[in-house]
């Protein structure tokens, strides 16, 4: 049974061989491929820095931001970036360098070590150093880093003396035997830490802190025994070698598997690179006047104006994330709120606190957003590591962003551009009815909020195969790591044993917009049995629970759900985006409750209603709750096949129905049959081979809409949408029967009804003719789902069997049933477009494909000047966010966006 004792994985290590030959010897393989003159090596500390925090794309994320701490005079350990350029190089380079880098680096290393006074390798007084990643937009966890580097036999027992404890100084030695071996050797931490839980068992202890300096002397001497056995090769010792071991190392974890994962979900290109970061040594773990902590400057959850963090005394900063020990509350109110009796950081070292308190302030307003801090105190001095743009739920960011704008340090627009347009999808999903039973079987930590029902699952491979049927799952895991990304992208929610509220599982939760339950330490999860026990209860995998990311809550079965309240900062913001944006915003609604939903969501209309399965009252009501708002109705489109009875009971069935013989409808329905009906009989086809079916929709329409007005008392003009025109023939075929049915209809009700009728342009040769069908057409709606399959010759139900490896070959740039096709499918939309308003100036152009709802579609929908865009209910918030940015001129991907004519 797994318990809070330390796990890891037992699998092979799947770190890059060239990490590993980098460490068998010091040799930095340089290629013949740059200048002499390139500059790869950006230095900062002491107060200043080569780098800005505008150099992002070159210094990554993490060395723009020590570099812009260093310029504003921060405590900043002094190291140096080895620029993503070098990244790039390493990899169209057989994996090789750039000829003077090995140069540059001794350079800023001596320089390192004048600052510090200390000498990289020297056995009397050793620099030691971190080597972390650093990609341009964060990554975390994916990539790998290193601490301690520079701790060898020699050196360690320099250390001991130079800080008179040798137990810090073998702690540290055997954190880098076992950070580095992992990281460049392949020697996974389940090694170390069965030498390590075997010594603390036999020797009674339960803490690592229990240890004392000659157990760390002896299980130092261990590992390297163990390392021996597994490598077949000593643990390096010469401080150079393992350098460049772990420089290849974190440039090599830029393709490890975690990595290209997340790029993959997160749209981070490959070809950005990681930069890397050589920084001196500041330790945490010297005893009970040093820590090491992670803060936001603000709340990630909630986005409350309050310092809020994790720390840990006499630890470093692997620690904190690793949900080894239990993580101490920031600030003396978090830790009352929490119920802690382990002190605050602003009562365990209040001359630190005090000194990041007023760092955050500088930073904060410095770069007019939420940062995420790391920092370590050294012996009661505080040392700042990271600054970064804070991962933050949706909630969050939009408290943040208007709190900003409403304290002046951003304008209402740069507000309204911060936001994520997918991110909202957040704030619209279930949470727990508060008048639902709650069988509450454990407790944690509130990581992510929000609610998610699931099927237990104990392994990320199991939940991505899981969500490939179609199930509800729920990631239980004792703690997450970097491999489990995938697990944790096809789960609805996930749920871990131990961690804190900056865990791994946490950061990645809130970035997913997942809802997430951590430290949940009640909970044993039983990896090899397929069981969690709590309490006496176990439940298996399969069984469902509930867990409640806003409260900490873990619940036995499914727990009823309502639809979250929308108002406050997201009305406010809304409203700002709304006062900025070009485009209209419709929903696709075919009831009366999708119908209520759009307009609770802002819907300006309705841009696509399909009429398969309406009748007169449904199409009367769902006038009345737009109360005069734009009514778009697609007549009947489904394919001919749909409407056959296929089995032999059906066709007796309706025979029975109809007083017909059976054999004679089996006959017909045999010749109706056909091999591809999507491009079969179906849309104005279907019209004009049986216009009864348009004259009897039409009447419909016509006769709901004169009722709604009169019950309404609001003047109702649907917008009739003929499916599937390639002619303007056909068009004319089928406008001319609905004329005909509103004329019909407004004699028999001695009133005139308004209304228009327009066309789906869903077919390539419609968008080639849309200037001739626009002579008749009074509006244009592109179907892109429909038009993308016939541009394409894909079927969109068939076309995932190839589009990931398509996408993932760099075919294509993205799925285009996701994300419209600019230079192909968008190019026919243009045409459409431009030639349509040649004909007609006027004409109104929307898009009622699901395309309407993707933020990159909306951008360009903006960008080739159409009325208006219609997506599902729910995704009504993120196109009216999406539509505003693209007016402030900002796209995803980082597009500008020009509207057009």
């Amino acid at each position: 049974m797994v318990t809070s004792r330390r796990t890891r994985s037992n699998k092979k290590s799947t770190r890059p061989a060239s990490g590993r030959k980098a460490a068998a010897r010091h040799r930095v393989r340089a290629s013949k491929a740059s200048s002499d003159k390139t500059k790869w090596v950006y230095r900062f500390g002491n107060g200043k820095a080569e780098g800005r925090a505008d150099m992002r794309n070159l210094l990554g994320g993490k060395g723009a931001g020590l570099a812009e701490m260093a310029n504003l005079g921060l405590p900043v350990p002094p190291g140096f970036t080895i620029t993503t350029a070098v990244c790039s190089h390493y990899y169209e380079n057989g994996k090789t360098y750039p000829k003077n880098l090995e140069q540059q680096v001794a350079a800023a290393l001596a320089e390192v070590g004048r600052i510090t006074g200390k000498t990289f390798g020297d056995s009397g007084n050793p620099l030691l150093v971190s080597v972390r990643s650093g990609a341009r937009a964060s990554m975390p966890g994916m990539m790998d880093t290193v601490l301690n580097l520079g701790l060898n036999d020699a050196t360690a027992e320099a250390l001991a003396k130079k800080s008179g404890d040798r137990r810090f100084a073998y702690d540290s030695y055997r954190r880098f035997i076992t950070m580095y071996s992992d990281v460049v050797l392949g020697l996974g931490h389940h090694h170390f830490e069965e030498i390590l839980d075997d010594h603390k068992d036999k020797n009674g202890y339960t803490l690592d802190t229990d240890l004392s300096a000659d157990d760390w002397v002896k299980l130092v001497a261990r590992f390297q025994e163990r390392i021996e056995e597994e490598h077949g090769e000593p643990f390096p010792q010469d401080p150079q070698q393992q350098l460049w071991g772990a420089i290849g190392a974190v440039f090599g974890s830029w393709m490890n598997q975690r990595a290209i994962t997340y790029r993959r979900l997160h749209h981070i290109p490959e070809s950005w690179g990681t930069a890397v970061n050589v920084q001196a040594m500041v330790f945490g773990n010297m005893g009970e006047t040093s820590a090491t902590g992670v803060a936001f400057t603000r709340n990630p959850s909630t986005g409350d104006k309050s310092l809020y963090g994790e720390f840990l005394i006499n630890a470093q900063g692997e620690d904190v994330v690793a949900g080894i020990r239990t993580p101490q509350e920031i600030t003396e109110a978090a830790r009352k709120e929490a119920g802690s009796d382990k002190p605050s950081m602003e009562r365990a070292l209040p001359q630190a606190f005090k000194e990041l308190e007023r760092i955050y302030g500088v930073l904060e307003r410095h770069y007019r957003d939420m940062q995420d801090l790391e920092f370590t105190v050294e012996q009661g001095k505080l040392w700042m590591l990271q600054t970064r743009s804070g991962k933050r739920t949706a909630k969050a960011a939009l408290k943040i962003a208007v709190d900003l704008a409403n304290e002046g340090l951003i304008s209402r627009k740069q507000a309204v551009a911060r936001i994520d347009p997918g991110a909202l999808d957040q704030l619209l999903h279930p949470t727990i009815d508060p008048n639902a039973e709650r069988k509450v079987i454990a407790t944690g930590l509130p990581a992510s909020p929000g609610a998610a029902s699931g099927e237990i699952v104990f392994s990320a491979d199991e939940a991505e195969a899981l969500k490939a049927k179609d199930k509800s799952i729920i990631l239980v895991r004792v703690e997450t790591s970097p491999e489990d990304i995938h697990g944790m992208h096809a789960a609805e929610g996930i749920l871990t044993t131990r961690g804190g509220m900056t865990s791994h599982a946490a950061v990645v939760a809130r970035g997913m917009g997942k809802p997430c339950v951590s430290g949940a330490g009640a909970l044993r999860v039983d990896y090899a049995a397929g069981t969690m026990s709590v309490a006496g209860r176990t439940f298996k995998a399969g069984d469902v629970i509930t867990i409640d990311g806003s409260t900490g809550q873990v619940l036995a079965g499914r727990v009823a759900m309502i639809e979250p309240a929308l108002s406050g900062e997201f009305a406010t913001l809304m409203g700002w985006a709304d006062a900025v944006r070009k485009l209209g915003v419709r929903a696709n609604a075919d009831t009366p409750n999708d119908a209520r939903v759009a307009l609770k969501f802002g819907a300006e209309g309705i841009g696509l209603c399909r009429t398969e399965h309406m009748q007169r009252a449904d199409f009367a009501e769902l006038f009345e709750i737009m109360q005069g708002l734009p009514v778009t109705i697609r007549l009947l489109d489904p394919p001919l096949h749909e409407f056959l009875p296929h089995s032999d009971e059906e066709i007796a069935e309706v025979a029975a129905a109809m007083g017909a013989d059976a054999k004679k409808l089996a006959d017909r329905a045999r010749e109706l049959n056909e091999f591809n009906p999507m491009l079969g009989f179906r849309g104005c086809r279907l019209a004009l081979a049986y216009p009864e079916i348009a004259e009897m929709q039409a009447r419909a329409i016509f006769e709901a809409a004169a009722e709604a007005a009169k019950r309404t008392g609001k003047p109702v003009v649907p917008e009739v949408m003929v499916p599937l025109i390639a002619t303007k023939a056909e068009l004319d075929l089928v406008k001319a029967a609905i004329d005909a049915m509103a004329e019909a209809v407004a004699r028999e009700r001695g009133s005139r009804i308004d209304y228009q009728v327009g066309t789906m342009i869903e077919l390539p040769r419609a968008s080639l003719r849309a200037g001739e069908i626009a002579q008749s057409a009074e509006f244009f709606s592109f179907g892109t789902n429909d038009l993308t399959q016939t541009t394409y010759g894909i079927s969109r139900d068939d076309a995932a069997s190839f589009l990931g490896t398509y996408v993932a070959r760099g075919v294509l740039p993205s799925d285009p049933f996701v994300s419209i096709d600019r230079e192909g499918v968008g190019e026919l939309m243009r045409i459409g477009v431009e030639r349509g308003r040649k004909t007609r100036p006027k004409l109104k152009v929307g898009i009622c494909g699901e395309h309407g709802g993707d933020p990159a579609s909306v951008a360009f929908c903006h960008a080739i000047a159409l009325d208006y865009v219609s997506c599902s209910p729910f995704r009504v918030p993120i196109a009216r966010l999406a539509a505003a940015q693209a007016a402030l001129g900002k796209a995803p991907g980082g597009r500008g966006v020009t509207r057009g004519p």
